[in-house]
Parts: structure tokens; C-alpha cells; sequence
């Protein structure tokens, strides 16, 4: 065969039916993806924020993740800001671009206002460290194998976010670093953790930041409901935002008031620390006094109301012996322990719970059983205070010489539907209510008078 056969072409042969009607489908890729996609690399823009996880705890895996952006003409001069302007992040320096309540994906996304990146660039170029700290409970660093139900949709939520704040970052063009809590630890809001990673990076001491000056901006401050000139607001879904300021001990604004110079909306807390002082020296110290030789005297009040610090400061300077089921695990336990300590002729102290008449009827027919009077010692500590208090006591050590971890929700409402309080006539011979003073040292109560929730 020749050359030039080989390369002749084929004629084509006519179609035995008409070609089917070509249908318009649309596209859903981007030009700018189309463009992107063969930009040769060298060519395609840097990526100019870099992550990295941070941990509360070296025992337990990282919860901060912490974005860092770096203009490529950042300035070289040594840092010598010392006045901080921190920000959450959703629904203060960006909403959904869609109107949902949480983004649908990495694009989703638009400035909370206009004014937004113009006030953020003036605050830097006056001297300002600009920072964004944003708790993001719906993100996970690392997956726990044992977590029932399993984790879904981690690496997709975690590259979205980092996706969606590296394009916010890249707009401002700006040394702006972002902490992102992932945890209920040490880092989330209104805790301090992620401020006082701020001060780690800068490189200076609390003492000198420049508090007055510095401010923290979010959507979390207390509002409440209300109605004005027409417009309804909503509630604002907690006090977080305003609670951190008040840690850290700077002004705070909502972005309301910070970018649109509204007048402040009314707010409140569902706990004010400012109705629970540090105890003067004229409060009294005992709060007790022992009536009988022997006796039995159960607390009764809700979890975190304040009992076992009671015991170690009232009772166990008297000679009562603690029977605790935290410690013991089980009620049985704990009526075995009575029983022998009892037998030995020791007075005891039941430092439970002790929420509906039924389970105390078990202690008060124990008493009779070994012919001792028995005492109430009810706490009336509010529900609002005790989740502050465990709060607390799970995250310092120093306040938690039991090694206590934070408890669940069901310990807080599941006493309060069994909840009855404490009658003479079920079969007390007097019943003490204390209510709850905090009763420490200063420098305890530099730790307990911040909010943990």
C-alpha cells in the first residue's frame, strides 16, 4: 500500500437517522476554577495563611487550630503593638453569602457589613494587633475512635473552614491571625485560652497590653429580645462574647455598635458574678456546730452546690467521716461504708446529692437502725452558679484536688426533676440550709470570679 493511500481519509457514510437534538445542560464549573485549573502552579497564587493545632492539655490531642496569615509585603520592623483589637468571627466580621444560618460550603460567605474590612485595615495601620477568635464547636482535629454516634463529615467541615477563612485573610491582606476553638476546654470562649495565646505569639507579658485601648468585638453579648422603631431583634443565643471582655478586662461592643455606631441594646447574664463577692472578714466562719456524740448528716443540693468543700472546711475538722459516691461508685458502697463507720462509733457525713425524700428516707431509716440522730445540711446554690462551679473546678487543678471531670447535662437536670426539699418531718432532727458565698483565698477567687461559661 502506498504512502498516499495510507493517509487517505475515510468518507463518511450517511446517518441512518437524523442526530438526536443537542439539549443546553449548564455547567457548574467556574471560569475562574476553568482558569485555575491550567494556571501551571508556579504560576497559581500562594496560599499565604499556615495552620497549626495547639493543645490545652499535653496529655490529650490539640483543640486550637490556628490559622496565621502573612502579607508578602509585611513590614520587617519589630513589634511594638500593644493595643489588641480581637473578633469573632460568624455573625461579627462575616455572615452566609446564602441566608442560612451556617455556611453550606467553603464559598459561602460575605462581609458582615461593607465597612468591615475598611475598619480593619484602619485599626492595623493605627497601630493595632488585629486577631479573630471564634469558637467552632462543629469542627474536629481529631477523630475519636470511641465516640458514639461516629464522627461524620471531619476532614470535609475542617477544609471548608480553613478554605473559607484563608479567602477571608487573603482579602484583607493583613498579619491578622485567627484561633479557632474546636473543644470545651481551656480555649473556648468566654474561658482566656485563645487570648492568652495571643499574648504567647506577640511575644509580651499580660501586664503590658494596653487594656483601656484594646477591645473585643462580637454577636455573643446577652441582648435580650425587643422591638424597636418596627424592628424586631432576637435574643442573642448567649453572653459569651461580652464574658471574654470581661476575663480579659477590655471593652467589648457587638458589631452593631463597633461598625454601625448603634446605640447598645439591653443585655443580660444568666449568671452576674458581681452578686457573688469574694467573703469578707466578717462573715462568719462556721457555718456548723456538732449537737450529738454520734450522728449521721447528709447534705442534700445539686451537683457543684458547694458540698464537699463544706465537708473539708465544716465537718471534717469536727471528726465526721466522708461517704461520697463519686468515690465509691454505688449507693451500696456507700450504705456498707456508713454501716461500718458507724459500727466503729464515728460519726459520718454523706456527701451526696440526696434529692427526693425517698432517697433520703434511706439514711434516716439507717440512722434509726443504729439508733443516731440524723441532720440536713440543704444548699440552696443556684442552678446557674453550680454549672459555673463545675465548670471551674474541671479546668484548674488547683481548685479540683479530687480530679474531677466536667459532668453532663443529665447530672444538672436530672437532679432537678427529682428535686424536693428537705422536710423536718421526714424524720430530721434540724436541717442547716447554707447558701453559697464563695469562701477561699484571693488568689482562688481571682480564678473562680472570671466566667467559664
Amino acid at each position: 500500500m502506498s504512502s498516499k493511500a495510507g493517509v487517505e481519509k475515510r468518507k463518511a457514510t450517511a446517518p441512518i437517522s437524523p442526530p438526536p437534538t443537542k439539549r443546553s445542560v449548564a455547567s457548574g464549573t467556574t471560569k475562574s476554577a476553568v482558569s485555575n485549573f491550567f494556571t501551571p502552579t508556579s504560576q497559581k497564587p500562594k496560599d499565604r495563611t499556615s495552620w497549626s493545632e495547639r493543645k490545652d492539655d499535653s496529655n490529650k490531642p490539640a483543640t486550637l487550630l490556628v490559622g496565621r496569615y502573612t502579607p508578602e509585603t509585611e513590614s520587617k520592623e519589630p513589634n511594638k503593638r500593644r493595643k489588641i483589637a480581637a473578633f469573632d468571627l460568624d455573625s461579627t466580621l462575616i455572615t452566609t453569602s446564602s441566608g442560612r444560618k451556617h455556611s453550606k460550603d467553603a464559598s459561602d460567605w460575605r462581609w458582615w457589613d461593607k465597612r468591615v474590612p475598611g475598619k480593619l485595615k484602619a485599626l492595623y495601620e493605627d497601630g493595632y494587633h488585629v486577631a479573630i477568635l471564634s469558637n467552632q464547636g462543629g469542627i474536629t482535629l481529631h477523630i475519636d475512635p470511641k465516640q458514639k454516634p461516629p464522627q461524620k463529615f471531619t476532614s470535609k467541615r475542617l477544609g471548608e473552614f480553613k478554605e473559607k477563612v484563608s479567602a477571608v485573610l487573603r482579602y484583607l491582606d493583613l498579619p491578622i491571625t485567627i484561633y479557632a476553638a474546636t473543644a470545651k476546654d481551656n480555649f473556648r470562649k468566654p474561658r482566656r485560652g485563645m487570648w492568652d495565646e495571643i499574648l504567647h505569639d506577640m511575644g509580651v507579658k499580660a501586664e503590658d497590653i494596653d487594656l483601656e485601648h484594646s477591645i473585643f468585638v462580637g454577636d455573643a453579648g446577652g441582648r435580650i429580645a425587643a422591638v424597636s422603631d418596627g424592628v424586631a431583634y432576637v435574643k442573642d443565643f448567649s453572653c459569651s462574647d461580652r464574658n471574654l471582655a470581661h476575663n480579659i478586662g477590655i471593652p467589648f461592643k457587638t458589631p452593631e455598635e463597633y461598625f454601625l455606631e448603634q446605640e447598645p441594646r439591653k443585655w443580660e447574664r444568666d449568671l452576674d458574678l458581681v452578686h457573688y463577692p469574694l467573703r469578707s472578714e466578717s462573715d462568719p466562719n462556721t457555718l456548723f456546730e456538732k449537737r450529738n456524740k454520734k450522728d449521721i448528716v447528709i447534705f442534700c443540693g445539686r451537683p457543684g452546690a458547694g458540698k464537699s468543700t463544706f465537708y473539708w472546711k465544716q465537718l471534717e475538722p469536727l471528726g465526721y467521716q466522708r461517704v461520697n459516691q463519686d468515690t465509691l461508685k454505688t449507693r451500696e458502697k456507700c450504705i456498707q461504708a456508713a454501716k461500718e463507720l458507724l459500727s466503729e462509733g464515728l460519726s459520718v457525713a454523706v456527701d451526696n446529692t440526696n434529692a427526693d425524700p425517698s432517697t433520703r428516707k434511706i439514711w434516716i431509716d439507717l440512722a434509726k437502725s443504729y439508733n443516731v440522730p440524723i441532720r440536713c445540711v440543704s444548699f440552696t446554690t443556684p442552678a446557674a452558679v453550680c454549672r459555673h462551679n463545675d465548670a471551674m473546678r474541671s479546668l484548674n487543678k488547683s481548685l479540683n484536688p479530687e480530679d474531677r471531670e466536667v459532668l453532663p447535662e443529665m447530672a444538672f437536670t436530672g437532679f432537678q426533676s427529682r428535686y424536693k426539699p428537705p422536710q423536718e418531718s421526714e424524720g430530721f432532727q434540724d436541717i442547716t440550709e447554707v447558701e453559697f458565698r464563695f469562701r477561699g483565698t484571693k488568689e482562688d477567687y481571682e480564678i473562680w470570679g472570671r466566667y467559664w461559661l
